[in-house]
């Protein structure tokens, strides 16, 4: 009997050394759709079996029901978060304004800083904790792929979004305040094994990829569930069809001018749909009794209905996947960041119309001839119909793109064959500088006789 058990235990021991990954995840920033991303990808690893550590703002307290899943928490971050958020109107942060880009700057670099040197994430690196891989949200965050070095393990980003000019020199010089022998930068995304790509041909232009770069858009979607039996009644009984209108998790449609708010109301007045408006208030003046307002709406779900025809939407990423996935037109009306491009690359797919915010012509009559357009036409959804058919037709479903390559990195040690030459050649050989000066100074040569 001892022997068997001994057997099993040894059997069990192998399995895991070969299956059940030590990864680590680090998703530092406080907004709630980068918090969606990192928490739907780590536990969708930890239902893969593998033990799972996320370091974030946020306390998950409903664990997976497969391998482990460890938080370590920055306290203190969300807090401060919402301090910050609380003396701004978002709605005024225009895409193109330097102060914007200011603001995100300044904002988001010493988020590296503060995370590294936070109690909990201190306690962690002297725990004497390994790990097999680590995933990083590439999002302003150069500092902290020093993580890969604190752990000697390979390192996975997600979703690559920096400005390399500005933030290189602003990042090397915060690295070494926090990390005294750290490596330069070169060979800190030298160690990058695997770019998870949010993205997918499906809502997004099509581009050449190299091998380690992995398209996974959409894994942070999930099947409908059951709605609230109020939603569930309300969109039920729409005939007509309901309009639903969210400007995302970091927006708040209270913050709009008040103008632009009547101005929504009194297009939603004269519409035969019902409208199902996420608003962050108890009140809303001048609202229609066809205007359904909550302060926040499973949006996911929603979007499953039949009954919702159209979606009203500031553009963000997670919004567009997700009305893909689900088959919706959209009215984009985006405010700054990536949205504006998101907008600009449905309306070019061909089932949504963009208005931006900060639209010098945004107007009454205009919001209201392109949202008639929207719920009339036909041609608007079945374009978004077709997009959503090439988003389901993929030989794995997004997670378990995802999974596959998290695994295949740890069981091929960090898989350098899949990084391309390119990643060892100067800067200046990269950009084929060399060649081009050796042409131009044999044109000079050619010239002078």
């Amino acid at each position: 009997m001892k022997l068997n058990i001994l057997l099993v235990l040894m059997l069990f021991g192998v399995l895991c050394s070969v299956k059940c990954g030590r990864i680590l995840g680090i998703f530092p920033f406080s907004s709630r759709s980068h918090y969606i991303l990192g928490n739907s990808l780590m536990k969708g690893l930890a239902e893969a079996g593998h033990n799972v550590t996320l370091i974030s703002p946020f306390e998950d307290i409903i664990p997976p029901k497969r391998g482990s899943y460890n938080n370590v928490v920055l306290t203190g971050f969300y807090e401060e978060y919402l301090e910050m958020v609380d003396k701004m109107n978002l709605f005024e942060m225009d895409h193109q304004s330097p102060i914007a880009r200011i603001f995100m700057q300044s904002f988001t670099l010493p988020i590296n800083t503060k995370t590294l040197e936070h109690p909990n994430v201190q306690n962690l690196i002297n725990s004497g904790t390994e790990f097999d891989v680590i995933v990083l949200e590439q999002f302003m965050t150069d500092v902290l792929k020093i993580f890969g070095y604190i752990f000697k393990a390979p390192l996975i980003i997600l979703s690559p979004m920096i400005s390399y000019l500005y933030s290189f020199p602003k990042s090397e010089s915060a690295l070494k305040n926090a990390v005294s022998d750290s490596p330069n930068f070169y060979e800190l995304y030298h160690n990058v094994s695997l770019v998870l790509l949010n993205s997918h041909v499906s809502f997004n232009q099509p581009v050449p990829l190299v091998p380690n770069m992995i398209e996974i858009g959409g894994y942070h979607v999930k099947p409908p569930k059951k709605l609230p039996k109020d939603l569930q009644e309300y969109l039920d009984s729409a005939k007509e069809g309901v309009v639903y209108f969210s400007m995302g998790s970091n927006l708040k449609s209270k913050d709009m001018l008040p103008e632009r708010k009547e101005m929504f109301l009194r297009i939603f007045k004269k519409l035969k749909q019902k409208v199902l408006w996420k608003f962050e208030d108890e009140n809303l003046p001048g609202q229609p009794t066809n205007v359904k307002i909550e302060k926040w709406l499973p949006q996911q779900d929603i979007l499953a209905h039949p009954n919702v025809k159209v979606f009203i939407t500031h553009g963000g990423l997670l919004s567009t996947t997700e009305t893909v996935y689900h088959g919706v037109p959209i009215l984009a009306i985006p405010v700054f960041g990536d949205q504006p491009q998101n907008a600009r690359t449905a309306t070019s797919n061909g089932y949504a119309l963009n208005l931006p915010y900060h639209d010098p012509d945004f107007s009454e009559e205009k919001l209201s001839n392109l949202l008639n357009e929207l719920l009339n036409n036909s041609q608007y959804r079945d374009n978004v119909k077709k997009r959503s058919k090439i988003f389901h037709d993929r030989p794995l479903k997004p997670m378990e793109n995802a999974v596959y390559w998290v695994e295949y990195v740890i069981r091929n040690g960090g898989a350098p064959h899949l990084k391309v030459a390119g990643v060892d050649l100067p800067w200046y050989k990269y950009h084929l500088l060399d060649v081009i000066a050796f042409l131009l100074g044999v044109t000079v040569i050619m010239l002078g006789f």
